[in-house]
Order: structure tokens, then sequence, then C-alpha cells
């Protein structure tokens, strides 16, 4: 009895592991990569299978080689591409410890049938490639070559010497012009090189790459770049390029002066003008700027102010040549109650009035009224200037 029970799970056995093997596996599986981009890629020839059979996909998984130690069921493997038709899978994403010791497996898959795992054992350290700089700038400096290089750069876009940190750089320069190079060449852990021994305004060539001597790693060359050094400016050169200098900037002075005195001239044409205005834009322009600038016309409305009292009273002169009159001019009642304030002017004008030597009594005519000085009071006014009410001389 037991032996018919071991003879059928034999047979489940059999018929299962046939089912698993109906596919072909993957051939060709290979795993491409640079710093820490891994793409696992593989060929499958579709002449291999049965018409039945021909839509296959792929599954690719990964686990830490540490993890083999426990039980089958408690290997945790993670599907990185699960059932892409595809025939690579991109584990870049995965980012994989660089340090540590990964198991990749891949197998096929059609409906029902699927075929057997193909393992491979990946250390990052071990066995990915490193890259060239990332960039490298060539400048002349002082007769020599300056190279810039950067850094190689992970996935994250991070620094590979993070990774790497015994990661060097091989420099590798020669003269252009020359038929046969000989091919000088320098190393240096610096990221800033200056390259020695160059001959002056010659053509020199420089290529870069990485290498890290722990598992021996070298990349590629970097992209070739040309420059020329530069060197000592001679006396007559210096000389040359400024005369040129100065025969193109010349014009350019003279224009700038020219648009400067036009400039000046408008703007003093503008503000101080050899045309005087007129006398009644002055005052009202003095009138803006000074509240208490003498007016020539009164603010309010003219009053007609008529009188037919005049008293005019002289003091006695004193070796002068010219009295002192004041004049009072008496409002009438129908003006004052009208008009309900009294107007006065002052003016300091010279009104015309001259005095004669001698002691006896003198007549000034002022305006038609006749003035008895000393003490003298004359009535009477021919006429009068309208709107004229007190004036002292």
């Amino acid at each position: 009895m037991e032996l018919g029970v071991l003879r059928g799970a034999s047979l489940l056995l059999c018929c299962a592991s046939l089912v698993c093997a109906a596919l072909p596996v993957p051939q060709n599986v290979t795993l491409h990569t640079l710093n820490t981009n891994y793409v696992l890629k593989w060929v499958w020839d579709v002449d291999l299978v049965q018409d039945d059979a021909r839509n296959v996909t792929f599954t690719a998984q990964y686990l830490a080689k540490f993890k083999l130690k426990k039980p089958k069921n408690k290997q945790d493997w993670t599907s990185l591409c699960e059932s892409t038709p595809e025939h690579e899978c991109d584990f870049s994403s995965a980012k994989l410890h660089y340090l540590g010791v990964w198991l990749l497996r891949l197998r096929a898959q059609s409906g029902q049938s699927v075929s057997a795992w193909i393992v491979k054992e990946f250390c990052p350290d071990r066995d990915a490639a490193i890259g060239p700089p990332l960039a490298v700038n060539v400048t002349p400096v002082k007769g020599l070559l300056q190279v810039m290089i950067s850094d190689p750069l992970t996935f994250s876009n991070g620094s590979m010497k993070e990774l790497l940190p015994n990661l060097y750089y091989f420099i590798v320069y020669w003269k252009m012009s020359s038929s046969t190079p000989k091919c000088n060449n320098i190393t240096s852990a610096n990221k800033l090189v200056i390259l020695p021994v160059l001959e002056s305004w010659t053509w020199y060539c420089v290529r870069v790459r990485s290498l890290d001597d722990y598992y021996k790693k070298r990349s590629f060359f970097s992209p070739t770049y040309c420059i020329q050094t530069d060197g000592h400016t001679p006396y007559w050169q210096i000389v040359l390029y400024f005369l040129l200098s100065l025969g193109l900037s010349f014009p350019l002075f003279l224009g700038l002066c020219l648009f400067i005195f036009r400039a000046g001239k408008l703007v003093m044409n503008t503000f101080f003008p050899s045309v005087p205005l007129p006398a009644p834009i002055l005052e009202y322009l003095g009138d803006l700027h000074s509240s208490e600038m003498p007016r020539l016309l009164p603010a309010e409305p003219e009053l007609e102010i008529c009188s037919d009292n005049l008293d005019i009273l002289i003091p006695q002169p004193q070796d002068t040549e010219v009295a002192e009159i004041t004049l009072k001019v008496h409002l009438p009642a129908e003006t004052s109650q009208q008009s309900g304030r009294t107007l006065s002017r002052h003016s300091s004008c010279d009104s015309g009035v001259y005095s004669t030597e001698g002691s006896g009594p003198r007549q000034i005519e002022l305006e038609g009224v006749k003035v008895e000085k000393p003490g003298g009071k004359v009535q009477g006014v021919e006429e009068l200037d309208e709107g004229v009410q007190d004036v002292s001389v």
C-alpha cells in the first residue's frame, strides 16, 4: 500500500515537472551595467515553441543572496517585471545595494505553460562597470591647459565617488599638429588638473577616463577635446589692438559728444530761454512762487471813488528839495456805505512835485490843485485820477 502511494506521488511530480518544462528558457541572458544602471536583457526564439504558445511573456525577480539560507516558502523574491512582453528588464529602480550580492532570475510563461528559472548572481561593486567623466572642460591658462572633470553620476544623480572612494582619472593629451603624435598622460584623483610642459599658441587634444584599482575597473574614454594654448602677447600686437580699438571708438566718442551738446542746448533753451518772457507771464509765475510779491493790480475789483473835499498838509521842509505831501481823501457817505470798507494804497513814486527855496509863501501845482505853503489850505479839485485814494510823495 505504501509502495503504491509513493509511485503515485512520483508520477504527479513527473507530470508537474513536464508541465513546468513545457516552454524553453530564454537565451543569451546578460546584464548590462554602467555605474548604478542595471538592465537585464535576453533573446527569445519564437520558432522553438508551437503555434499555440507564441504569445509569451516574461517575469524577472531579485533576492538578496543571504536569504537563500531560509526555507523556500520564506524566500521573499521581489518581482520587478511581471508578465512583460519586452525582452529586457531595468533593475536600476530597485536600488540594489552597491556592496551587496544579489540573485536575479528570469522565466517565460504562456498561459499555463512556464519555463524553468534562469538565475544569475550579481554584485554591483564587483560586476558593474564604471562610466567616463560626465563632462570634461578644457581651458587655456597662461600657456598651459586647465582640465575640469565632472564625476560620473549614479542612477539618482549622485557622484560615483560616494560608492568608489578610490576612483581617479587617467588623462591623455597630445599635440594635434604632429604627424605622429606622442601621447602624454597624467593620473589624478582631483577634478581640477593643470597639464604641464606645453608650447604656447599650440593646439592640443585631451581625453579622460575613470579608473578604480580594487576590481581593476576601467571606463572607456570621454570624447576628445582639442584647444589652443595661449601665451604672452607680443608688444606689436598690443599696439595694433590699441590702434584698432581707438579707431573704432573715436566715431562713437564724437557721436556721444554731439548728443550731449545738443541735449544740453535743448535743456538750456527750454529752462533758460534767450528771449525774456512777457511781463504779465513773469508776474504770474512770481505769484505762483511767492504770495508776498507786489502786485500791480488789486486782487479785488476796482471801485470808483469820487471826492469833493481835498485836504493837503505840507510840513516844513528841512533843507530838502522835495517836500513830503500827504493827501487824505474823504470818501463820500454813499460810497462808504456801499463798499463797507476803506481801501487805501500807498505809493512811493515820484509825483513830479518840486519845491523852491525861499522863506515866503510858495505855491505848488499838483495836477490842477493850487497849494499855498506853509499852512495853507486849498479847496477845489479840477481833476482826480480814478482809483487813487492815498498818495505819499
